[in-house]
């Protein structure tokens, strides 16, 4: 697949549709009372906070490999996409904005969740296994290690927060309050078959998928549909299969194609003199760290597409 060559897209400014809202990545746009346009621009954020120097391609890429689950999912879970073309409800001065960045959705009613599933212990999980042996309020085994496959997958929500707010664990118990017991066993049921579906294939082209999450909302009808991205490195944390044992036998975390290599850079840079704090405004990023998060985006794209 050729490399996106597009000029880097900090933020899209469409005149000729109204803005419905700015999030760490994209741009959505009102098209009619029943559509969306989701612009997928080049930002990025880490630790919740987006920073100023933009990923080129980024967000091409990330529509890519959004579109590319989404098809291939579809027969477990319908989703948001209408099948028209973004570029046909945009004036033509500002199709360059949108062209391989974007997708013409479905207006639908969020469901407030973060349907997070984990078929690895990583990241926040492991922290929490070490303190509790358990994840989420989901016990595990003893004697599990930082990046150790988990017997089974599991469901971990969280309460999804504002821009710039950090999401929140919660339990399986308080989704049941928040949405009422049918709803929440649908999520968590299609959320586990979603990623065993997406972790068998991906593992035959080299990847393994330690844990995603996923968004849905309800159609007028009342029917639960995929939406937002899927699958997509801002969304899942992606290892290369080479590596990984010998990561895991040292305690340590695998190589990542996601956004780990700006984490790890932004965990040792400083401002004014000291450690950045995690908070705006975030330190620019030099051109070597730009170009190799493009790199990590652009080679979990080219080894599950071929």
């Amino acid at each position: 697949m050729a490399e996106p060559r597009l000029p880097a897209l900090h933020t899209s400014h469409l005149h000729s549709l109204p803005l419905l809202a700015r999030g760490k990545v994209r741009d959505n746009y009102a098209v009619g009372q029943d559509r969306i346009l989701m612009v997928a621009t080049d930002r990025i954020s880490a630790f919740d906070v987006i920073m100023d120097d933009p990923i080129p391609g980024k967000g091409v890429l990330l529509t890519q490999m959004a579109l590319f689950w989404f098809e291939r999912l579809q027969g477990i879970c319908p989703n948001h996409l209408t099948g028209q073309a973004p570029e046909s409800v945009v004036q033509p001065d500002e199709v360059e904005q949108v062209r391989g960045r974007s997708m013409l959705v479905r207006r639908l009613q969020p469901v407030p969740i973060e349907a997070v599933v984990r078929g690895y212990l990583a990241g926040s999980g492991w922290k929490e296994y070490q303190a509790t042996q358990s994840v989420c309020g989901v016990p595990l085994p003893a004697g599990l290690s930082n990046a150790a496959r988990l017997p089974e997958p599991i469901y971990t929500p969280a309460a999804k927060a504002a821009v710039g707010e950090h999401d929140e664990n919660i339990t399986y118990e308080r989704t049941v309050h928040m949405v009422g017991p049918a709803l929440a066993a649908q999520i968590r049921d299609l959320s586990i078959a979603l990623y065993r579906a997406a972790a068998a294939f991906a593992l035959g082209r080299g990847l393994i998928i330690a844990d995603t999450k996923f968004e849905f909302g309800l159609a007028p009808d009342g029917s639960l549909v995929l939406m937002d991205e899927v699958l997509t490195p801002d969304s899942s944390r992606y290892w290369p299969v080479e590596g990984y044992e010998a990561a895991l036998a040292a305690g340590q975390n695998p190589p990542s194609f996601d956004k780990q290599f700006l984490r790890d850079w932004l965990e040792q840079a400083q401002v004014d003199g000291k450690p950045w704090n995690k908070t705006p405004p975030a330190p620019r990023l030099p051109t070597e760290v730009i170009a190799k998060t493009a790199e990590k985006y652009r080679e979990a794209l080219q080894r599950l597409v071929g």
